[in-house]
């Protein structure tokens, strides 16, 4: 089978013929039909994350087609199923965490297209337990990037509790797709982007945001709570001093610059930051039930395997004007 396969970080991948996997016990063989491209994938390809599996097909917002099922698995899919398959590809269920339900934290978890080969791919290999069914409201290309924006997205979104004046810091894909669920929740949306980015600014008011501005900007009223989806670290204590009292910040990605210090002050009177680590298969069925309701929009770009370095690359450079959807000639 064709796979973009990374040797080493910082090279471009290699389209490269690879044996095709065979599912093994509790897990489906997948027919992959579309793979989105997620910032991980480009903190994984640019070595800004830690020992990856090398060589390494990336890649982990899978939908593809069931076309084998392994020993072990049980009736949730059957040969023929569109499935699909999210960053959080495997947890032990036994240690303190899983057993607290916070498998989301399990430190044996592995990942897809990280530590475990992902969906730059023709075919892979899942567990099972770990894959979802997806709202038939979507074709292939739509629900996509629901599988790790709109994921981690969701639960970063869900850390803020009943905030009702809720900023968001960067506006890509997961923040898009989440402000979708925010002000359909009837929240009051603040988006905070790139100091003089009117084009971002402009798209977040078409959406129903009741304001957005430069990152650098001061509200007149104090925020309940804020989400940073940009990898800045500057922004946390901006964001913290977009603050109410009691109010909380959460980071939603996975990596991010360095944090610069800030006074105290700005944390007192209960103020919280916190980090989202991956997701729950809890997150993911709350996710798809309320994403068709909304409904939540995607807006995405088409590359083929092949071009895979390309959507890196625009990616990387800002110049994705949706988000990029791998596709497979079937």
């Amino acid at each position: 089978m064709r796979a973009m396969v990374l040797d080493k970080p910082r090279q471009p991948l290699q389209l490269r013929d690879v044996e095709k996997p065979r599912p093994a016990k509790g897990e489906l063989l997948v027919r992959i039909v579309t793979c989105a491209v997620c910032r991980t994938d480009l903190h994984v390809v640019d070595g800004e994350l830690p020992a990856p599996k090398l060589p390494l097909v990336p890649g982990h917002q899978i939908v593809g087609y069931v076309e084998e099922i392994g020993e072990d698995v049980n009736s949730k899919f059957k040969v023929g199923d569109r499935v699909g398959i999210p960053w959080l590809g495997w947890t032990d269920g036994e240690c303190a965490y899983c057993r607290s339900n916070r498998e989301n934290l399990c430190d044996r978890a592995r990942f897809t297209g990280y530590t475990i080969d992902g969906g730059y791919a023709e075919f892979t290999v899942a567990d099972e337990r770990f894959c979802f069914h997806l709202p038939d409201r979507y074709n292939d290309v739509e629900v996509a990037p629901l599988l790790c924006a709109g994921l981690i997205g969701y639960r970063s979104y869900r850390k803020t509790g009943d905030a009702r004046r809720l900023g968001i810091y960067g506006f890509g894909n997961a923040a898009h797709l989440i402000a979708q669920i925010a002000i359909y929740e009837g929240r009051e949306l603040f988006v905070f982007t790139r100091p003089g980015d009117l084009a971002t600014q402009k798209s977040a008011k078409a959406l129903g945001a009741k304001w957005a501005g430069g990152s650098e900007e001061m509200l007149p009223e104090k925020l309940d709570a804020a989400i940073i989806f940009a990898s800045v670290g500057p922004l946390v204590p901006a964001a913290l001093r977009a603050l109410a009292k009691g109010g909380i910040v959460v980071c939603g990605g996975i990596h991010m610059s360095d944090i610069p210090s800030f006074p105290y002050a700005d944390l007192w009177e209960e103020r919280i930051i916190t980090s989202v680590a991956n997701l729950t298969r809890r997150d993911g069925e709350e996710f798809f039930n309320i994403a068709p309701r909304v409904p939540v929009q995607t807006n995405t770009e088409t590359f083929p395997l092949e071009d895979a370095n390309a959507a890196l690359d625009r990616f990387r450079g800002g110049k994705l004007k949706g988000t990029a959807v791998l596709t497979l000639a079937q």
